[in-house]
């Protein structure tokens, strides 16, 4: 199922580490070749940008899939893609600020296209780029749901989507130009 390309990025925008008191600077504009975004990213103080999509209303059905398939030009560093759901859970995750993520790391090519493939099940719960093992408040531990995707964001941050280190994290110019993103089976 194709999610998005092109002209269809309009409506994503940057959110960068100044929402928490950093200095990264990110902007982004859409074209017919998709969504390119250039940035400054410091380290000091916050250590990511990003863009986001808006929240989708109805939220995605990809429950006939498996895996997102992206196809960008990177830079040789290592990004995160969240994907935000419209579960219960996710909505009172939603009351802490960066609110709960399904979160999957990968690394682009240096230079060329870079095709990425992210299962379903790679995907990691996390709040704020720590991981979320178990549930707040006694509730049921975080599944995906697939069948109800709210936003999408891709990310190149100081911290992996394990918590630790990003052991890809660049300070400095950053230009990724975004092409497509797709469901597949």
């Amino acid at each position: 199922m194709h999610i998005v390309s092109a002209e269809g990025f309009s409506g994503w925008h940057p959110l960068n580490d100044t929402i928490m008191g950093g200095r990264s600077s990110g902007s982004c504009r859409v074209g017919p070749q998709g969504l390119e975004l250039d940035a400054e990213v410091v380290e000091e103080g916050g250590g990511f940008v990003s863009v986001r999509s808006p929240l989708f209303s109805p939220p995605l059905d990809l429950s006939a899939a498996s895996a997102f398939e992206l196809v960008l030009r990177g830079d040789g560093r290592r990004y995160k893609l969240a994907v935000a759901c419209a579960d219960p859970l996710s909505r009172l995750g939603e009351l802490i600020p960066g609110g709960l993520r399904w979160v999957a790391g990968f690394t682009t090519q240096a230079s060329g296209t870079s095709h990425v493939r992210i299962p379903f099940s790679a995907l990691r719960p996390s709040v704020r780029a720590r991981p979320m093992e178990v549930a707040p408040f006694g509730l049921p531990s975080p599944q995906f749901d697939p069948a109800r995707i709210s936003r999408l964001q891709l990310l190149h941050s100081r911290f992996g989507e394990d918590g630790g280190p990003n052991p890809g994290f660049r300070p400095g110019p950053l230009h990724l130009a975004l092409l497509s993103i797709d469901a597949v089976a």
